[in-house]
Formats: C-alpha cells, sequence, structure tokens
C-alpha cells in the first residue's frame, strides 16, 4: 500500500505543478487516468472494478438507508439517538463511536434504516484510520447526511467531498451523459460533444479522451460525448464504480454561533441547520432526508374494502408504473393483470381505468383487476 501511495503522491505534485492550458490538456487527463486507476488498486486491492470494499456488516432492513457521515465529534451519534431512540455513544471526545450503529425512523409510511458512522479523518480514502470501512458502507446508502460542526461548515466541507470523492462517490452529482462501448474491433472511435453557437467551446477534445484511452490500454471502443463533460468524467465512466448519492449537509450546533453566522450559511445548497443537543430543527432535517429520498408511496386497496393507508408500497420514484407496483408485490402479478384502478393525483377522473404502463404519483391508491 505504501508504493502505491508513493505513486499517488507523485502524480499529485506533478499535476500541481503543471499549468492547465490547452497545451497540457492530453497530459493532465492521462494523469487523472493513473491517478484513477492507483485509487482503484488502493480501494480494491483484488483489482476487481466496481466492488464496494469492505464495509461494516450491517443488514439491510427497512424502505431505504441513509448514513451519518462526518468528522469526530461533530453530533452525528447524538442526532442517531433523538431521531431513532437508538443509543449511540456520544461523548467530547474524538472517535466515540469505533462501529456502525443503525437505528430506524418510522417517517411518512416509509421504515428508514439510520446508520451511525465513525467519524472519518482526513486520509480516509487512502485507508488512514476506518476510513475504508466508513465509505464502503457509504456507497451502500440511498443518502448521505453529512454532519458538519456549525463552527467550520465550509472548510470540513471540502474536506469530507474530497475524501468521498476520492472513494469514488459523487455527492448531488448526475451521472454523465457519455456512452462508451467496448468491441472487439474497429479502433477507438469518439464523437465529442459540439456546443452550440454562443456556447462555452468543449471542455473535453477528442485527442484528451483518446490520450485517457490509452492511458487504460482501451484499443477498440465507442465513445460518445452528448453534453459538455470534463476528462475526469470521462474517467468516472470508464472505470464504471461511481455512486451517484444525493447528500444533505447538516450544519449541527448551531446553538453555538451567532443569527449573522447562522444567515450566511443560507447561501449554502442542500443544507439544513440543526442543533442536535437542543433538538432544534430536527423536523426539517427529516423534511430534507425525504426529499432526497425521492420515494413514491402506493397504497392497495383490495375489493370491498378500505385503503391500508397503514401499509403503503414504497418504490423509488422516478417512472414508477402500474407494472412496476405489480413486481414490487408478486412477480407473478403481472401475468394476470387485466387493469388497475387508480384513484390520486395521477389519475384524470376517481377512480380511473388504466393498463400497466401507466405512471403513478405519490400516495395513489391502486386496485389490482385480475383476469377471470
Amino acid at each position: 500500500m505504501s508504493a502505491i501511495l508513493e505513486k499517488i503522491a507523485t502524480i499529485e505534485l506533478e499535476m500541481s505543478r503543471t499549468q492547465k492550458n490547452k497545451a497540457t490538456e492530453n497530459h493532465l487527463g492521462s494523469l487523472r487516468a493513473k491517478l484513477a486507476q492507483l485509487r482503484r488498486e488502493l480501494i480494491e486491492p483484488s483489482g476487481k472494478s466496481g466492488g464496494k470494499g469492505e464495509g461494516f456488516d450491517v443488514t439491510k432492513t427497512g424502505d431505504c438507508r441513509v448514513g451519518l457521515v462526518g468528522f469526530p465529534s461533530v453530533g452525528k451519534s447524538t442526532l442517531l439517538t433523538k431521531l431513532t431512540g437508538v443509543h449511540s455513544e456520544a461523548a467530547a471526545y474524538e472517535f466515540t463511536t469505533l462501529t456502525c450503529v443503525p437505528g430506524v425512523i418510522h417517517y411518512r409510511g416509509a421504515r428508514v434504516q439510520l446508520l451511525d458512522l465513525p467519524g472519518i479523518i482526513e486520509g480516509a480514502k487512502d485507508g488512514k484510520g476506518r476510513g475504508r470501512q466508513v465509505i464502503s458502507t457509504a456507497r451502500t446508502c440511498d443518502v448521505i447526511v453529512v454532519v458538519l460542526d456549525a463552527m467550520k461548515p465550509l472548510t470540513h466541507r471540502r474536506l469530507i467531498e474530497k475524501e468521498l470523492d476520492g472513494f469514488g462517490i459523487r455527492l448531488n452529482k448526475k451521472p454523465p451523459n457519455i456512452s462508451y462501448t467496448v468491441k472487439e474491433k474497429g479502433g477507438v472511435n469518439v464523437l465529442p460533444f459540439k456546443p452550440k453557437s454562443g456556447e462555452d467551446p468543449a471542455w473535453l477534445d477528442e485527442s484528451t479522451a483518446k490520450a485517457i484511452l490509452e492511458e487504460y490500454h482501451v484499443k477498440n471502443c465507442d465513445v460518445k460525448i452528448y453534453e459538455n463533460c470534463t476528462d475526469e468524467e470521462l474517467i468516472d465512466v470508464i472505470e464504471g464504480n461511481r455512486i451517484y448519492t444525493p447528500c444533505v449537509y447538516a450544519v449541527n450546533k448551531i446553538d453555538q454561533i451567532t443569527v449573522e453566522e447562522l444567515e450566511l450559511l443560507d447561501e449554502v445548497p442542500h443544507y439544513v441547520p440543526v442543533s442536535s443537543g437542543k433538538e432544534w430543527n430536527l423536523d426539517g432535517l427529516l423534511d430534507k432526508i425525504w426529499e432526497y429520498l425521492n420515494l413514491t408511496r402506493i397504497y392497495t386497496k383490495p375489493k370491498g374494502q378500505n385503503p391500508a393507508y397503514d401499509a403503503p408500497i414504497i418504490l423509488k420514484k422516478g417512472q414508477v408504473t402500474v407494472e412496476d407496483f405489480c413486481n414490487s408485490l408478486h412477480k407473478s402479478m403481472v401475468k394476470n393483470f387485466k387493469e388497475a384502478n387508480v384513484w390520486g393525483i395521477s389519475a384524470k377522473h376517481r377512480p380511473q381505468k388504466v393498463g400497466k404502463e401507466h405512471v403513478l404519483s405519490d400516495e395513489d391508491v391502486v386496485q389490482i383487476v385480475k383476469k377471470i
């Protein structure tokens, strides 16, 4: 591991000394590709891409998973205790929590598993402390809550983002709109993004893309870039093991700062001010987590009965169709499906008879009609 860390340090030093301009784009792209491969080697010693590394052995329960990530002594354990009722050791000294402590929040009909992860330190992405275990577990979460100390939130935020980024976790980002297909023959074909007239020039050109692919020893592939992307985003697509996770920044201990300092934090995106000790704005934090989980609750209505409002079916939001709903109940249900009656926002009238391709909305009520 020390040899890999030395190589990483050497490349990072060379990158810091290289002036960024048109003439050095290819060289910097190659260096970033080398760096990504070394980091993968560091995270996954076996060299297998796509793995999640060795995390804490915590069984997934509930409808979704949320992880509390942050430096030591920022209040993660107190937050877990206040939100779930599960006791997680909290004290005024660092590294009180040495393993992952799970709890469950029952919120808006969903069961949300909340994980209190040990505090990470600078260099966690390089294996320092329990960094590898903490960040590997964070990769399994549907939403990450980065808990920050209100006394130095921006500094800590940058450091935490750097550690998570080094482990392949992209916070509040979408996957790059790049198509990457490896072939058996045909050489390397790159179709770069062509901005419209008046737009910024392309950030990633064909020669830099090919320099990166050469560093990966890719001889035959098709690359199509559909939007303005960076060389790092192309590397992410080639690596193929990046996690794109919604993130909420919980700025804790706001009872220790002034009103003026609190107002400055309003400019920070994705943040919620809280005080776990005073139990201030915990409802606001839950609301924000719920928003970022992006879940859809569907209520079932058996024939002749009232809807089961106390037991919704929880589905990941997006294009949730009646077919998705059927599959979540039982895979055989689609085979016997005739139609569905739907009450709610997605229905034009109450009820509306729909097919399995109908897109459902949050808190719709669905009654499945089977073939006779």
